[in-house]
């Protein structure tokens, strides 16, 4: 595994705390918009809103990867987009994630309350490549394709 470091960049690291996952195996596009609802929320609100997404009871929007997206309840009123899904397996990879980062924080003398996510990006991990057997010698691909996720916290105030 190369070495990896963060795309974020800041000169005074007192106040802030980072988390990385490798190799989650679920495609980049899901974690890309599940990264992209959570970003810009206090830790506790994104846990909150995640939980709440693995109990399906709150949809994530999905504007990029939303080709034949059905509409989903309450999602036009509060992110300004109707198509979404309910993604339960990234939103408990993120909240894994999350509390980590936590924990990260915590360790450093950081206030969790006071917590903040000002980064999260996800990079394409590794591509498991499969092919399965069809008639007449022809073989379909299936690749399983992995996620690197990486999140940056900071303390408010």
């Amino acid at each position: 595994m190369p070495r990896w470091t963060y795309s974020y960049k800041v000169r005074d690291e007192s106040n802030i705390a980072k988390a990385m996952a490798w190799d989650v195996p679920v495609h980049p596009k899901i974690m890309r918009e599940v990264a992209e609802a959570i970003k810009r929320m206090r830790v506790s609100e994104a846990k909150n809103y995640l939980s709440r997404v693995v109990e399906l009871r709150e949809a994530v929007p999905f504007r990029r990867a939303h080709g034949k997206q059905a509409h989903r309840r309450g999602l036009a009123d509060r992110w300004g987009w109707p198509a979404g899904r309910y993604p339960v397996k990234a939103a408990k990879y993120f909240l894994r994630l999350l509390n980590n980062v936590e924990n990260n924080a915590e360790n450093k003398g950081l206030d969790p309350e006071k917590l903040r996510i000002v980064h999260v990006a996800v990079h394409k991990g590794l591509t498991l490549k499969r092919f399965m057997p069809r008639a007449h010698g022809r073989a379909t691909p299936k690749n399983k394709v992995h996620s690197h996720v990486e999140i940056v916290v900071m303390e408010e105030g």
